[in-house]
């Protein structure tokens, strides 16, 4: 596992467990870490694509301005939600190509919220 795959597990489990304690009208964490004000367009290679509850992530390979690859953990909706607009657990496969609209982390960090993708030239889902 590499060293953002384990930070991305860490996080996944930290965002999923720490609704436990809250009441249960709070029980989904808020995307208040994403910039909802902002979108970015990534262009990269998928590493992986984890179709898990309770959210999808997409791990992808950008390479920044210096030409240097960075893995960015894209967070998606549920498998659930995701499959009611058209996606499925084989909608991306490690090494396609993809472009990504995401809302970015506020931070800076790489990792974003996402909003939609095309996979190999072809839109994934409705993106209404």
């Amino acid at each position: 596992m590499t060293l953002n795959q384990w930070r991305t597990a860490i996080a996944a489990t930290a965002l999923s467990v720490a609704p436990l304690g809250a009441a249960p009208a709070l029980a989904h964490h808020s995307y208040s870490l994403f910039d909802s004000q902002k979108n970015m367009t990534l262009e990269g290679t998928v590493r992986e694509f984890q179709w898990t509850n309770p959210h999808t992530w997409i791990q992808l390979a950008v390479k920044d301005a210096s030409g240097r690859e960075v893995e960015w953990s894209i967070e998606g909706a549920s498998p659930n939600s995701l499959a009611r607009q058209g996606w499925s657990r084989k909608a991306i496969k490690p090494g396609d190509r993809v472009t990504v609209v995401v809302h970015p982390l506020k931070d800076g960090t790489a990792g974003g919220s996402l909003i939609s993708a095309t996979v190999n030239g072809q839109p994934i889902g409705s993106h209404s």
